[in-house]
């Protein structure tokens, strides 16, 4: 008896918004220990410190959580007030991200603004701007043409930058928000074969993206150059096996693996903890997605207050999918970083103020 009330008390406290809470806590500390052990070798090379990538994570994860206070805080019906003004400013800041004089080059891309110092990289905030301004968009119609206008401007701006992974993560918000508001799925059959088309034709008009496709269906084509990076991850992987080869002993770390503590950071993780390691955590960031919905689900903050939260656990569940899915080798690598965990303040940040804003859906009106 005593077993069984004790269950129901730990459901009854255990809402699925407190779920989410415990849940990106507990995958944002375990991202920081996984940002230290795949930058250690790194950052020891580059700044002579191994702590100095994790040390600014940290500082990050500390922004992150003042994020989620505010998110969490903020009434649902002031982001429907914000939500034209934060497009807009999405829109000039993607302007400005590609604008000589103001943009940076970083691997032949550009995709940060620095202010005194400070990086900033809009598309991270255009994301959250995206997903209030269609949901008040659909939540009073969903004229089609309008709508592809809408979204064709955000996602013709990233993929300048050039972005195509991020320009993904744009698309899969808005058509989801779209069809999930009632939208009819039959203008989208001629749409969507265009739509193909011209992907296929900015992957072969770009060399770097056409050597990534081409590396993808080929890995040993070219096994020092294209697709060195592909053949490391792949390295790591087998190296893990079933259980890892243990916390701290990962031989691809030490400069093996362009961008280990970025968007390969799972790579790092599964040669550490193996099969049954990078399972579990796929499982919880499975559960976190599973308990964010939910939340929406049992929302009393209206049809708007739906949207935001289906389009946040689209742009969450569609950057998981796609980054894990680059990182085995199931779809050429597309730079985006794996939420929680990859190295970044602009990511970080943002993804645990969205987590607020989920939570806040919890909230009676």
């Amino acid at each position: 008896m005593a077993g069984r009330h004790l269950n129901r008390f730990t459901l009854s406290v255990l809402t699925p918004g407190l779920r989410v809470f415990l849940l990106a806590i507990g995958l944002s500390l375990i991202g920081l220990f996984f940002v230290f052990e795949s930058s250690v070798a790194e950052a020891f090379s580059l700044v002579g410190d191994q702590y100095h990538f994790v040390r600014q994570q940290s500082l990050h994860f500390l922004l992150g959580l003042v994020a989620m206070t505010v998110g969490y805080l903020m009434p649902i019906k002031y982001w429907q007030k914000l939500a034209p003004v934060a497009y807009g400013l999405g829109i000039l800041l993607l302007i400005a991200v590609i604008t000589p004089g103001l943009r940076t080059e970083i691997n032949g891309a550009y995709r940060w603004l620095y202010f005194g110092g400070l990086g900033l990289q809009p598309i991270e905030a255009m994301k959250f701007a995206t997903i209030i301004f269609f949901a008040s968009w659909l939540d009073r119609h969903q004229r089609l043409l309008p709508f592809l206008f809408l979204t064709a401007l955000p996602a013709g701006l990233v993929m300048l930058q050039p972005d195509l992974g991020s320009t993904l993560i744009l698309l899969a918000i808005t058509f989801s928000l779209y069809f999930v508001a009632g939208g009819s799925w039959k203008p989208f059959l001629g749409v969507s074969l265009g739509g193909i088309l011209l992907l296929l034709l900015l992957i072969i008009s770009s060399s770097y993206r056409r050597d990534r496709l081409l590396t993808f269906f080929d890995p040993e084509r070219d096994p020092l150059g294209s697709s060195f990076h592909i053949r490391q991850i792949t390295l790591a992987l087998g190296n893990g096996g079933w259980t890892g080869q243990g916390i701290g002993n990962s031989q691809q770390k030490f400069s093996y693996i362009p961008e280990a503590s970025t968007d390969s950071i799972f790579a790092i993780v599964a040669e550490e903890v193996g099969f049954l390691g990078s399972l579990s955590l796929i499982t919880l960031f499975a559960f976190f997605i599973y308990s964010g919905f939910r939340v929406v689900k049992q929302t009393k903050q209206g049809r708007f207050g739906q949207l935001v939260g289906v389009g946040i656990l689209i742009w969450l569940s569609a950057q998981i999918c796609l980054n894990l899915a680059a990182v085995l080798a199931l779809v050429p690598l597309t730079g985006v970083p794996l939420p929680f965990f990859s190295y970044g303040g602009s990511s970080l940040v943002m993804i645990l103020f969205a987590t607020g804003v989920l939570l806040h859906l919890e909230k009676d009106v």
